[in-house]
């Protein structure tokens, strides 16, 4: 049977930390298993929070994945790839597209086998949930904000501005002027005049 081709993929995210437990200990693993390691993809110093465009390793990495040069995607643990579950599910449905899986060491996790595809569908349930709960807290925030009485969308100017356009409007001074008068933007101007239109006819 010919041996799996892997590559490790390590990251620390300071550049105090070092990855050469992480490869250590995978390459332990990598010889009981009888891998064929062809690569090592490293970021050192950068925060699983960051997007694939600032991790340069990850963004080689997912490239020879999807040049079909690797079967198997190891990695000493799950926030290793990501920080949160849809980062991991999209990454995993990514190596599957490829015909690759993945290894997580702290985790216990391959997707080669039977268990590890019932794993990865799990977390795909959890990823679906996670982002129904945040959906939920964004609109119970806005339901708040409005119970509240608080406006959404662009900050007015004060009582006090709102009082010196409605002034200056009613001398005749143009919009323009009242904005460049008060040092205000002219859509605040805008907004305080389509607020009092009986201001326009005078």
């Amino acid at each position: 049977m010919t041996a799996k081709s892997v590559a490790f993929y390590l990251r620390v995210s300071t550049g105090e930390q070092t990855t050469a437990n992480q490869r250590r200990e995978l390459e332990a693993v990598a010889a009981k298993a009888g891998w064929n390691v062809v690569a090592v993809f490293e970021d050192a110093g950068i925060s699983g929070s960051k997007g694939r465009e600032q991790r340069p390793g990850y963004d080689a990495l997912l490239k020879a994945v999807t040049r079909r040069e690797v079967d198997l995607v190891a990695a000493w643990s799950v926030d290793r790839i990501g920080r949160s579950m849809p980062d991991l599910v999209s990454f995993l449905t990514e190596l599957h597209a490829r015909g690759a899986d993945l290894y997580l060491h702290q985790q216990a996790l391959d997707t080669s086998t039977p268990a590890g595809r019932a794993m990865f569908q799990m977390m795909g349930v959890f990823a679906e949930f996670e982002r129904s709960m945040i959906q939920e807290r964004v609109k119970a925030g806005l339901a708040r904000t409005k119970a509240a009485g608080t406006k959404l969308g662009r900050p007015t100017v004060g009582g006090d501005v709102e009082a010196r356009i409605r002034a200056l409007r009613a001398e005749g001074m143009g919009i323009l002027k009242v904005a460049k008068t008060l040092g205000i933007g002219v859509s605040a101007v805008q907004r305080v005049v389509a607020a009092a239109p009986a201001l326009e006819s005078n």
